[in-house]
């Protein structure tokens, strides 16, 4: 329960998602997590959903961690340079930042695309992700054993191909992750510290339950009408093998690639909070991408 006491935590964009779980299982692990994002009680981002920063940080200290939540936006670089004078060290860097999903345009070509939507996702994606990298790495190679994680969307192998039924700006905006981890990688080696891009598999966000009209107590009601749902996740299971993988003391030999949820939690022996092991992507592409019936054996 202490793998990860008396380091320093910052999970950007930590308001939900796997971004939210993944900051809560930090600091059960014992590290003290710093959690910004946009939409506090004071208001809300373009995201315009209910969850807040302050909520993070609350259920991080129901875990019986310690974190503080400090409101950023991670494209203005002066909240950014801001933050990272405010908090003086870190050791584990989460990037979880997005809040692109109203923007995505779904199946639309480019040219059909709205441009101002598309650009703003490359935005969230790149140009948010890069200013965090900018100020906050300098904190990170203070001394060795750093980990800096970029959230995607999908494994390097699955992203080597373009997402069709999604839309380009979208594509270029997650695909990006696996160039981030790779360059971060080769930057950060000689300082002792690593840098992976890590995708979540098919995941049971506060967002995607209220789009299927359920509840994470009868998520599987889904199914009926999405039948490969059945092979989704909670966010605690990304929160789970993120923490298993920063308190590995080898954990520098994933650095520079993309890591799946599925694919830590084999390598570390995780299960999702129904003692379940799900490996999404590699269902996707051999059940889903396939055609074939929705049947999770041998992938869950």
């Amino acid at each position: 329960m202490n793998e990860l006491s008396g380091k320093v935590a910052l999970v950007a964009g930590g308001t939900r998602g796997a971004s939210r779980a993944i900051a809560v299982e930090l600091g059960r692990a014992g590290a003290f997590v710093y959690v910004t994002g946009r939409t506090t009680r004071a208001g809300r981002s373009e995201v315009d959903r209910p969850e807040t920063i302050e909520e993070t940080a609350e259920l991080i200290e129901r875990a019986g961690g310690a974190a503080e939540a400090i409101r950023v936006d991670h494209l203005v670089p002066a909240e950014v340079e801001a933050l990272a004078k405010r908090i003086e060290r870190l050791d584990i860097l989460i990037d979880g930042l997005w809040g692109g999903d109203r923007h995505l345009g779904w199946g639309k070509p480019v040219w059909e695309h709205d441009l101002d939507a598309g650009l703003r996702m490359i935005r969230l994606g790149i140009d948010a992700h890069l200013i965090t990298s900018h100020y906050l790495l300098p904190l990170l190679i203070g001394r060795p054993g750093g980990l800096v994680v970029e959230l995607t969307d999908g494994t390097a192998e699955y992203n080597a191909k373009y997402r069709v039924g999604t839309s380009l700006p979208f594509y270029l905006a997650k695909a990006s992750a696996h160039l981030l981890a790779i360059g971060e990688a080769a930057e950060l080696a000689s300082f002792g510290a690593a840098a992976v891009a890590f995708t979540p598999g098919y995941l049971r966000s506060e967002a995607m339950l209220e789009i299927y009209g359920v509840t994470e107590e009868n998520w599987r009601d889904a199914c009926e009408r999405v039948p490969h749902f059945a092979i989704s996740e909670t966010p605690t299971f990304c929160g789970r093998t993120v923490v298993a993988l920063a308190a590995d003391p080898e954990r520098d030999r994933w650095s520079g690639q993309t890591v799946s949820s599925g694919q830590l939690a084999k390598e570390y022996g995780v299960d999702d909070v129904d003692g379940s092991r799900p490996d999404a992507w590699r269902y996707m592409t051999e059940v889903a991408d396939a055609g074939k019936p929705a049947d999770t054996t041998g992938y869950r």
